[in-house]
């Protein structure tokens, strides 16, 4: 806990971390109950000094619930709008208390003067607000300075791994890229060669042989690998019985395997050089069952699980560990996995929220949607008709003759 509660808070002033935690108190305890239990006839909320009372105070509630809401996880994860939208807040409580004092004792000495007083505490507040960007908007290092100078990259060859590497070499890292094409491989080394002027290594390797990623790692013994980017997957949709064993081991194998076998291999280099970074592509589908997609979903899981107990434990050592959790992605998963192709997020955006968020939390959805899709459903409703739910959205995404 207190391990937890040390990283929870870090970086921040006291009264950031004061404002967060009231913030968490108004958002779970006092707004739940004020909006669901507490009598109509005795409800109040004020906004700019104006007093609600009865069924418009439970409707004014609203808005005071989200708030509170925002401003934690805005406070928890910096986000720099809480700058702007938080002292707009506090700037209309200020307003409020003014207001409401000089109505009630009208507009003499008294009432100005109460007034005043009541409203300056949260007019400091404002202020403070508006001049913490610094709290909530700071510069990151680019990644060669902060990890070192080489990154591998496995499943380069397209999709997530080649907007990875893309990334990885616009802030200066030279890049070992590790997939089957090697034709492919090349063309992406000669882009991030020209582009980038940084190195590169190909590393032509099947990830999904028992010796593909013990291959890998001897091609890059010779190199200090600042990032792992676990990214090379499969997928395999369809009923179970009708898919092949075969390709249902490759894929434990890729998505499994491999990445404990490089993580392994690559992370005691980082730890004795005090810096480095760990990161798995997974997946929302590693957030619950997943029939007609179930092994893929199960291995995925074993990513999240196995990337967020390595973020604890690395953390002190200066290794930080991200699973990278999206939903649908516009990259060639889908055929390969055997789906219907449909839309979803560009990899590039994927990936720039991944690059944003490493050494700040331990996994990360993209998109507001993805994350109400893979968390809310299972900490409201029974798994056994989340799952039900789930097969029905997968049944509609692969060929009829695979359901």
């Amino acid at each position: 806990m207190r391990d937890w509660l040390r990283d929870l808070f870090r970086d921040r002033p006291v009264w950031i971390n004061a404002l967060m935690i009231f913030s968490s108190y108004m958002a779970f305890i006092y707004m739940p109950w004020d909006i669901f239990w507490k009598p109509v006839a005795e409800d109040q909320e004020v906004w700019f000094g104006v007093m609600f009372t009865g069924w418009w105070a439970k409707l004014m509630a609203l808005p005071h619930w989200f708030i509170y809401a925002a401003a934690t996880h805005g406070i928890r994860r910096r986000r720099p709008w809480v700058c702007t939208w938080g002292a707009f807040y506090t700037a209309q409580i200020s307003i409020g208390m003014l207001v409401w004092n000089i109505s009630t004792f009208g507009f003499s000495l008294l009432g100005v003067f109460l007034g005043l007083i009541s409203a300056a505490p949260f007019a400091l507040l404002t202020l403070a607000l508006a001049d913490a960007r610094e709290h909530f908007s700071e510069i990151r290092k680019p990644m060669r300075a902060r990890y070192g100078e080489w990154a591998l990259v496995t499943g380069a060859s397209a999709g997530l791994g080649v907007e990875f590497a893309r990334a990885l070499a616009r802030e200066g890292v030279s890049c070992v890229l590790a997939a089957r094409r090697e034709d492919r491989l090349r063309e992406v080394a000669d882009e991030l060669e020209q582009r980038h002027r940084v190195e590169t290594r190909v590393v032509p390797v099947d990830l999904s042989k028992p010796e593909g990623a013990e291959e890998l790692a001897r091609a890059c013994a010779d190199l200090e690998i600042g990032v792992l980017v676990n990214n090379a997957g499969l997928g395999y949709a369809g009923r179970f019985e009708k898919l092949e064993t075969e390709r249902l081991t490759d894929l434990i194998t890729v998505n499994c395997t491999s990445p404990v076998i490089l993580t392994s291999r690559l992370v005691g280099g980082m730890i004795e050089r005090g810096r480095g970074a760990v990161i798995f592509s997974g997946s929302i589908a590693g957030r619950q069952p997943l029939p007609l997609h179930g092994v893929y979903s199960a291995s995925k899981a074993f990513d999240r699980l196995f990337a967020e107990s390595l973020y604890v434990e690395l953390r002190e050592q200066g290794i930080d560990v991200l699973v990278l959790e999206p939903g649908t992605t516009e990259t060639e998963f889908q055929e390969v996995a055997g789906e219907i192709p449909h839309s979803g997020d560009t990899a590039e955006t994927v990936v720039a929220l991944a690059m944003t968020t490493l050494g700040e939390q331990p996994a990360v959805v993209s998109g507001w949607w993805n994350w109400i899709r893979a968390i809310v459903p299972a900490r409201v409703f029974p798994r056994s008709l989340i799952a039900y739910v789930a097969r029905d959205v997968i049944k509609e995404r692969i060929p009829i003759e695979m359901r």
